[in-house]
């Protein structure tokens, strides 16, 4: 692969715009794999009309292994991970954590409870935790800032299409092989690319070439994070306004059993036809909001999240409306292609805002801390608060438990409609505080 030749100042501008042909290509094969991870991590949920029958779940317990089991893992791990990934081999770290959490998804084909399905889940965690820090840190030394919310939006592609293509998975494979098999190929696929991540050379980091700075210890690393939370009220809002989006993409694991238990469907026909919606959906919104927030900073110069509240604000009576709708309504369908629409505008404006509010030299930390604050405090509590108040909604005698609870947790998402606001109103007056004292 090529490196990118220019390299950055203190203020975190690049000396030179250009981006190599290899740059792109790997990005795209970061993107891949960002595919994969997706599409290991979602299949658990994705299955959930063959495994929670299978293994006799209760809702409590397939949103414990969606959430709490899963997640606490990989967000405490990715913590540490974003400070490693700043101190070592990044390919050749991703390569590490793709080869373990392959192993353990196709382990995870073998269970036959709570207890052996929990076990190989939570170190799935640990080994995806690697990833998304790692990477986002790698493409910020080979994307100039004005280049970089395209690039972490079509990294992250990797989410919607790896949710869409484990929906395909179920519904074409699932009938065909088992769902247990469908655990053991994907392990199989990760080890194969794991050994071919290995051997890609690293990229060099734009703040050493720049500055000549040694590698920080982790308590250097983590005082510099304080800081820039301390200094920073977009930095702060942006983080608390994507915890709170994901409070419904947590809920959201249990759309599955939704379309069919509610709304009346075959579990593999709306698998199939969800993945397709989600797979171009997820790509639309990627490329809208990792472009379009590039060029909403570019002509605005005002912060990313601002683009973000926008969309939300506009999208908020659809999100709202699908749930309440009969399924041959094509508000329904709207709604469908919204949520996946809406979810891939996400990424790209959040991961580049909280980057370029923070040093470069603890760019993957703060990758890891937003992550473990996404999926601690905003996913693992929507998915296992949901399964909890399914049951007990069930228990009460709710004619529809799944919807009551849907909607209450899209409520509370909304609470990222003001924060996402404020966020951008400060953004330029953060990051310049930022520049002016790194110089």
């Amino acid at each position: 692969m090529e490196e990118t030749e220019g390299t950055s100042t203190a203020a975190g501008q690049e000396g030179d715009d250009r981006v190599t042909g290899g740059s792109y290509a790997f990005l795209g094969f970061l993107m891949f794999l960002n595919v994969m991870n997706f599409v290991d991590r979602q299949l658990l949920a994705s299955f959930s009309n063959f495994i929670v029958p299978d293994l006799e779940l209760s809702n409590t317990q397939f949103g414990l292994l969606t959430g709490l089991v899963f997640l606490t893992f990989y967000s405490i791990a990715g913590l540490f991970m974003g400070t490693l990934a700043d101190r070592v081999n990044r390919t050749r770290f991703i390569a590490i954590g793709l080869g373990l959490w392959s192993v353990l998804t196709a382990a995870s084909g073998a269970a036959r409870g709570f207890i052996s399905m929990a076990l190989p889940r939570m170190f799935i965690g640990v080994g995806e935790s690697i990833m998304t820090p790692t990477a986002m840190s790698l493409l910020a030394d080979r994307f100039p800032s004005h280049r970089l919310g395209f690039a972490s939006g079509v990294y992250y592609m990797g989410v919607p299409i790896g949710v869409g293509a484990s929906l395909l998975v179920v519904g074409y494979l699932g009938p065909a092989i088992g769902w247990r098999n469908c655990f053991y190929l994907l392990g199989a696929l990760g080890i194969f690319f794991a050994i071919i991540m290995y051997f890609i050379p690293e990229t060099p980091r734009k703040h050493v070439l720049a500055a000549g700075e040694s590698h920080q210890t982790f308590g250097q690393i983590m005082k510099t994070l304080g800081t820039a939370l301390r200094n920073s009220p977009a930095l702060v809002m942006t983080i608390g306004g994507g915890v709170a989006f994901h409070f419904i993409l947590g809920a959201a694991t249990f759309d599955q059993l939704w379309y069919v238990q509610e709304r009346g469907f075959d579990k593999a026909e709306i698998a199939q036809i969800t993945g397709w919606i989600g797979i171009l959906g997820g790509i639309a919104g990627n490329l809208f909001g990792g472009l379009g927030g590039d060029w909403f900073l570019r002509k605005t110069g005002i912060g990313r999240p601002m683009f973000l509240f926008i969309i939300m604000l506009v999208l908020a009576p659809i999100n709202v409306a699908y749930r309440l709708v009969e399924p041959d309504s094509v508000v329904f369908w709207i709604g469908v292609f919204t949520g996946f629409f809406q979810l891939g505008c996400f990424y790209g404006p959040t991961f580049s805002t909280v980057q370029e509010l923070v040093p470069p030299q603890i760019r993957a930390t703060v990758v890891a801390f937003y992550i473990l604050l996404l999926n601690m405090a905003g996913v693992a509590i929507g998915v296992s608060a949901a399964g909890f108040y399914v049951d007990h909604l069930i228990a009460a005698g709710d004619p529809q438990p799944y919807t009551t609870a849907l909607l209450w947790f899209t409520g509370i998402s909304f609470l990222a409609i003001p924060l996402f606001f404020f966020a951008g109103r400060r953004f330029d007056q953060d990051r310049a505080r930022l520049y002016a004292s790194m110089e």
